[in-house]
């Protein structure tokens, strides 16, 4: 004697659709949904009332932001006319976007390593944690660090 599961189709079929065989399926049916109504509680959430005693109202005026382009462009070309070594600016600021240029290439290289990425983060979390402990934890580090970014500022400026 053998057993067979027989499951019946959920929705009515209609007059035209002649009846096929059912189909078997090891999975269950959902329960049908209740409504909303089925979860009531006895409590209810209100939200607050808000006093509406502070109004805020935003505004803006011609010199609190507003930068007119053609003010910007002109400036632009007053600095660009006082340069002294123009040919300088350009080398260095082509040698900036090489820079970055190469700089995501080998990104992208040592992105592509397996595992490589995770210990470049590990890395950067030790530095940071390190940097942070050593430099932003006391009164007296943070004063240190000042007096050098002081220090490095007046190397680069050539005023030491």
């Amino acid at each position: 004697m053998a057993a067979t599961a027989v499951f019946a189709s959920r929705f009515p079929l209609s007059s035209t659709i002649k009846a096929t065989p059912a189909r078997c399926s090891s999975l269950p049916y959902l329960p049908p949904r209740l409504s909303p109504t089925a979860f009531s509680s006895s409590l209810k959430f209100t939200e607050p009332k808000r006093s509406s005693l502070l109004q805020v109202k935003a505004s803006s005026s011609e010199e609190s932001g507003a930068v007119d382009s053609s003010e910007l462009l002109t400036d632009l070309k007053e600095k660009w006319d006082a340069l002294d070594n123009k040919s300088t600016v350009l080398i260095y600021g082509g040698g900036a976007i090489v820079a970055v240029w190469l700089s995501s290439i080998i990104v992208g290289a040592i992105n592509s390593v397996p595992l490589l990425p995770k210990i470049m983060e590990l890395v950067g979390l030790g530095y940071t944690g390190w940097f942070v402990y050593r430099y932003l934890l006391f009164k007296s580090s943070r004063k240190e660090l000042v007096e050098d970014l002081e220090q490095l500022k007046k190397k680069i400026a050539g005023t030491e």
